[in-house]
């Protein structure tokens, strides 16, 4: 039988979203997101197949917020892959707990297919081809994902800096001054100086 349409994908995202960043995505469950609704659990089977099929809507949901549009094209390429980067970081920061998803199910993602697009488009101006554009688009994304990751879980204003100040200078004495001088770090100059590394030795 055809699936009822007063319940619309993006409705269904934005239910299951709000689970998620309520409780985090170990909270992620159809009867969860059945209640956000007001259904029943088994009402909620008419929408969806399953809890994939939710986190896929999740991750378009949060993606589809990503403009994709190309930077103008005089500026520098690096410029531009900043931009991309600045806007998809944006989008994901305002739901940390999503990243998880983001990794397994952005393949299906319309948005960020066209995100990768965009990006893969300005590399091939720049000269980037075969393996070499493989590796800085992967490149891109593992930074971008993992540097949002430890800008929520494990900020340099966290206890974990405190911690690793704290240590025995006789055994850690560049952990320890570090962390130190970490405490001066906010999370956007951590964020884009490493982008900025990383887009350097792109450009060697």
């Amino acid at each position: 039988m055809p699936r009822p349409r007063s319940l619309t994908p993006r409705r269904l995202a934005s239910a299951a979203l709000a689970v998620i960043d309520r409780e985090g995505l170990a909270g992620l469950s159809m009867r969860a997101v059945a209640q956000e609704l007001g259904l029943s659990t088994m009402a909620l089977y008419r929408y969806v197949d399953d809890r994939e099929e939710l986190e896929r809507l999740v991750v378009d949901l949060v993606l589809d917020d990503v403009d994709t549009t190309p930077p103008a094209a005089r500026a520098p390429w690096h410029e531009r892959i900043e931009t991309m980067v600045r806007r998809l970081r944006d989008a994901m920061s305002a739901h940390p707990a999503t990243l998880p998803l983001t990794l397994v199910h952005r393949h299906h993602s319309p948005a960020g297919l066209r995100w990768s697009e965009t990006v893969l488009a300005i590399l091939t101006e720049a000269g980037f081809t075969g393996e070499r554009r493989v590796v800085a688009l992967r490149g891109l994304l593992g930074y971008v994902i993992g540097a949002i990751q430890l800008e929520h879980l494990g900020p340099l204003s966290g206890a974990g800096t405190t911690a690793i100040s704290a240590l025995p200078p006789g055994e850690f004495p560049l952990m320890a001054e570090t962390a130190r001088h970490a405490r001066n770090v906010d999370a956007d100059q951590e964020f884009f100086g490493g982008l900025a590394l990383l887009l350097h030795g792109l450009r060697a």
